[in-house]
């Protein structure tokens, strides 16, 4: 069991490392399918749809994002709209007058400060109103293919059971997966980890007995949960 100059409990870079490659050996990876956030197709769509997504369920995520891109595709369009209408299209996905007021403020920092283009950068991406660490990856990941691991809700768990991070935030896991994870898995390790959690390391009854990592994972051998990840059990 390793300890970084915090003293948390995480698994020394050998180990993250061959964890790493049992995940490449057994989940698919990146497919020739994968899109941008919610299946959108472009990157103004996807970080649109990425901001309307925040503490909502796919399902509303997807009526808001129809409502909306019926109504207007492109920047302009949008800050065109009422607001009142604009709050209406996306009601389905929660907090619409918040999301209103900051899908207004994207567009209007994309129109005025990017020459309507969306930013590839991190940093750029983090500046939009609304965007925060798990979109700007997301974006960065799925609209323009850069090898970065993008933390969801899965990948945080999965991360931190592990012990690939033993982080409070998923912004810190995915700080923390920048440097721990070796350079060859940044491109689909966010796919290994996501489509791991969703089938082996799952949120309720995970299947540890069986799992291909039990014998690294620090979750399994601790018996119990650790004290970092005890909320996402």
């Amino acid at each position: 069991m390793g300890k970084d100059k915090r003293g948390e409990r995480l698994l020394p870079e050998p180990e993250v490392e061959e964890a790493f490659r049992r995940l490449k050996a057994h989940m698919p990876g990146r497919t020739a399918f994968a899109k941008g956030p919610k299946d959108q197709p472009d990157p103004f769509r996807s970080v649109v749809s990425c901001l309307l997504s925040a503490q909502s369920l796919d399902r509303n995520t997807a009526l808001a994002t129809d409502n909306l891109f019926a109504l207007a595709r492109t920047a302009d369009e949008i800050l065109a709209l009422p607001d009142a209408e604009l709050a209406a299209a996306i009601r389905p996905c929660g907090l619409y007058n918040t999301k209103t007021r900051n899908l207004k403020k994207l567009c209007r920092a994309l129109v005025d400060e990017h020459d309507r283009v969306v930013p590839q950068t991190r940093e750029a991406l983090m500046a939009l109103p609304g965007i925060g660490r798990k979109c700007a990856d997301i974006v960065m990941s799925f609209a323009f293919d850069q090898d970065v691991i993008a933390v969801d809700t899965h990948v945080n768990r999965v991360a931190n059971r592990i012990g690939l991070t033993d982080a409070p935030t998923a912004e810190k896991t995915a700080a923390d997966l920048v440097n721990r994870a070796p350079a060859w898995a940044q491109r689909d390790g966010h796919f290994w980890l996501i489509q791991f959690g969703k089938a082996v390391c799952r949120s309720q009854r995970p299947r540890c007995e069986t799992c291909f990592l039990n014998d690294l994972c620090l979750y399994f051998t601790a018996g119990k949960p650790l004290a970092g990840t005890a909320a996402l059990a």
